[in-house]
């Protein structure tokens, strides 16, 4: 009984969040906020490191579970994809840089996940949502162009299908260019 009440618990947060932001969601067009946060390698990762590159900045709930796992396994199944585009993937939680390695460890990832404990980053990009007292990363993604700028925004992605949506998205704005 209680795995089960602990369980739904956990549904709970993952519901809500993955619940779109409210006001202040970073906009098409503007310059993407700055990132500093710590890798599971425990090296700094910034957006100016990737100056010349497009950024998948992706938020997400918590590590080990069941859409997060499946979302970040699709990003790994399309690296070399997103590396022909020019592109790098940073997966963005409030989950410890521990957390993370262990995460990566397990699930077979190379991409970098960041650890935003104070919720710093998701607050700026409006993916932080509150559950009882408790702050995690909500499901959102901001694909940044190589200067800076966001080109396309994603609230309450559905992990399942969001590596393939980002592909044919960045194909088609790659084109345009």
């Amino acid at each position: 009984m209680k795995s089960l009440a602990r369980a739904l618990a956990l549904a709970a947060v993952l519901v809500a969040a993955s619940r779109p932001a409210a006001a202040g969601v970073p906009a098409v067009g503007d310059n993407a906020p700055a990132v500093s946060l710590p890798s599971q390698e425990g090296t700094t990762v910034t957006l100016d490191q990737h100056k010349g590159k497009w950024v998948v900045l992706y938020f997400y709930p918590k590590d080990f579970t069941s859409g997060c796992t499946a979302e970040a396994h699709n990003f790994q199944r399309d690296l070399a994809k997103y590396e022909k585009a020019n592109a790098v993937i940073l997966g963005v939680s409030v989950d410890t840089v521990d957390s993370h390695k262990g995460f990566c460890a397990k699930e077979g990832l190379s991409f970098k996940l960041l650890s935003d404990t104070e919720a710093a980053v998701s607050k700026a990009y409006a993916s932080a949502s509150d559950f009882m007292g408790k702050t995690y990363s909500a499901r959102n993604t901001f694909l940044i162009d190589p200067s800076g700028v966001i080109r396309k925004v994603y609230l309450k992605v559905n992990p399942q299908t969001h590596s393939d949506d980002l592909l044919a998205d960045l194909a088609q704005l790659q084109a345009a260019k």
